[in-house]
């Protein structure tokens, strides 16, 4: 009745609409007249087959050329139609007949409950049912940059928007075609492909050359014509033409004819159609597919390559390594660890780490259709889910026992998560996470390893961040949980609190470098391509993740965004070629930041 979530492909092209294509070449047209010409006037001076050899060699250099052309850009569409169904095959969360499960984007149906998140892009319209400071960026629909909020007085969500802050659950009320961007979809008509930066500068050549050598080409006909043509006026014989007269002049045509010919060279739009098929299939071969041949030049021009760390050098699957609570440092990689790990921890310490886990988390822990226990959630979130569950912890329970009342979701600005349970007994208590520099920096007190909340003074707080420069420096990814009781007085509408916190402790958790990094690295190095990180991690972590990369040599510099945003542009000369990593929270203000030098 609904139909599938997708949106009407456009009418695939046959392989005769890119010959026809590919005809349209500006070098191909002068080369096909010039081969006609050629053709006409050798076969009428010289007979079949000899004057007919230079034509048909022309043809066939245009008729290569047409075929590699029109056979990759053919192939090249048929692997991008592909391509764009792999892409369409994206997991979201949903809650269905009463379980909560991933599906695939394209099987959403409305009545279904999708829960959102920062940064996911809504997949369907519908409505906000509940959440917490959901922001939405309508640009693409409306091209407005101003972020929408969405709550119970705007609860409208379109398809193709994106989740700027915050999380929901949204009711699915259209899919497909039927929601407004797939009605805004239909109504665009896709256009045609532009030529590639070498096509647009040969075309010009080609008309240049072309028109130098039609210049000369009459002026060579025309000289050598006057001598017969003014003998033909001085006897009174203007009028009088013998075969041997017109056989003379059509050997003076085709001199000219040959000029032309000469002057355009039949193998040049051959070379650069062949040089870009074979670029294209060669970053093919290597799992780069190319939209348009242009970017195999622009590519082969590249001597930096920016890349970020999580997910791109990283697997993006993630657990966790290392623990610091009550200031008990512990690895925790196996189940008999767990085990001991938990027991060591004073009880109040357990429980308040298990409801900072449980509670203060973008994750889920559900039970599948199976009947067996399933994490949903981001990596981090995942992996410390799943460090909870190996302690002994209980989400369910633990989500039972306090009621969520208001929640500040993670985003890059903040670097951190806060949220407000209401107790049980009555009263309020506040939980934090997010980067431990950021988070530690907010407490100013601790547990001790009694179970005792003491003040967090210089030396234990030079001792938990030498815990996190150390975590750091192993290559994990840090992170702080801290919380707070409120005090009688607190409402509800109130800001979360910034500082004041207690903490509860320090995790360690580890993103495998993706296998083959350290040897492409290498490869990008020996071609002369300089290849820098940028991340919004921890310095520490950064710079170690990027040695285990290769990125980071020993002169190199990792520098941290504000201390390189405040360089002038004769400093920010002197250092960009030694730089190899920059920790900054926003990396599209470092690319503008790059763009502008």
């Amino acid at each position: 009745m609904y139909g599938a979530n997708k949106f009407t492909e456009s009418e695939v092209r046959g392989l005769w609409e890119f010959v026809w294509e590919a005809l349209q070449d500006t070098t191909l047209v002068i080369l096909i007249a010039c081969a006609l010409v050629s053709f006409v006037v050798g076969v009428a001076t010289e007979g079949w087959p000899s004057g007919a050899h230079d034509g048909i060699g022309i043809f066939t250099s245009i008729l290569l050329v047409v075929s590699v052309t029109a056979t990759s850009n053919y192939q090249q569409s048929s692997q991008f139609r592909d391509l764009d169904r792999e892409k369409r095959k994206i997991s979201i969360q949903v809650t269905r007949d009463g379980f909560r499960q991933r599906i695939l984007m394209d099987d959403l149906l409305p009545g279904d409950v999708v829960h959102l998140a920062v940064g996911d892009q809504v997949p369907a319209d519908g409505l906000f049912i509940s959440g917490y400071s959901v922001l939405i960026n309508e640009s693409s629909l409306t091209g407005e940059s101003e972020p929408v909020v969405i709550n119970e007085d705007n609860p409208f969500l379109l398809s193709g928007t994106k989740v700027l802050d915050g999380s929901c659950k949204m009711l699915v009320t259209a899919v497909g075609m039927r929601t407004l961007w797939g009605k805004l979809m239909a109504a665009i008509t896709e256009s045609g492909d532009d030529e590639t930066p070498l096509q647009g500068k040969l075309n010009g050549v080609a008309n240049t050359i072309g028109n130098i050598g039609l210049f000369f080409a009459l002026l060579t006909f025309v000289i050598l014509s006057q001598g017969l043509v003014g003998q033909k006026y001085v006897d009174g014989l203007l009028l009088s033409w013998s075969g041997e007269d017109v056989l003379e002049i059509l050997e003076h045509f085709a001199i000219a004819v040959t000029i032309v010919v000469v002057a355009v060279p039949e193998g040049l739009p051959l070379a650069v159609t062949l040089s870009l098929a074979f670029a294209m299939k060669k970053m093919m071969n290597e799992k780069a597919l190319v939209r348009q041949l242009a970017a195999c030049e622009t590519m082969g021009s590249a001597t930096v390559i920016c890349s970020d760390k999580t997910g791109t050098l990283t697997t993006n699957r993630m657990s966790v390594m290392k623990a610091c609570i009550c200031g008990n440092v512990m690895e925790v990689t196996n189940p008999p660890v767990l085990s001991s790990f938990s027991s060591k921890l004073p009880e109040f310490a357990l429980q308040i780490l298990l409801e900072s886990i449980f509670n203060n988390t973008a994750g889920e822990v559900v039970i599948n259709q199976d009947g067996k226990c399933q994490i949903l959630g981001t990596p981090t979130e995942a992996a410390l889910l799943d460090f909870a569950l190996s302690i002994r912890g209980d989400f369910k329970e633990k989500r039972q026992e306090t009621k969520i009342v208001k929640v500040e979701p993670f985003n890059s600005t903040k670097k951190r998560m806060s949220i407000i349970l209401e107790l049980p007994g009555g009263g309020y208590r506040a939980h934090c996470k997010g980067a431990s520099e950021v988070v530690l920096a907010a407490c100013d007190k601790f547990i001790d390893a009694r179970g005792t909340i003491v003040a967090l003074d210089k030396t234990a707080t030079k001792k938990l961040s030498d815990i996190i420069e150390t975590f750091s420096k192993e290559a994990l990814r840090t992170l702080c949980l801290a919380y707070q009781e409120m005090d009688n007085s607190f409402s509800i509408d109130e800001q979360i609190p910034l500082q004041g916190y207690t903490c509860i402790g320090i995790v360690g958790i580890k993103d495998p470098v993706r296998p083959g990094v350290r040897q492409s690295v290498a490869t990008c190095r020996s071609a002369g391509i300089a290849v820098r990180m940028v991340t919004g991690d921890n310095i520490n972590t950064a710079k170690a993740i990027a040695r285990e990369c290769g990125i980071l040599t020993e002169d190199g510099i990792a520098i941290e965004g504000a201390e390189f945003r405040e360089k002038n542009p004769k400093e920010l000369l002197e250092l960009i070629p030694k730089m190899q990593v920059c920790h900054v929270p926003n990396n599209l203000s470092l690319a503008c930041k790059f763009l502008s030098i």
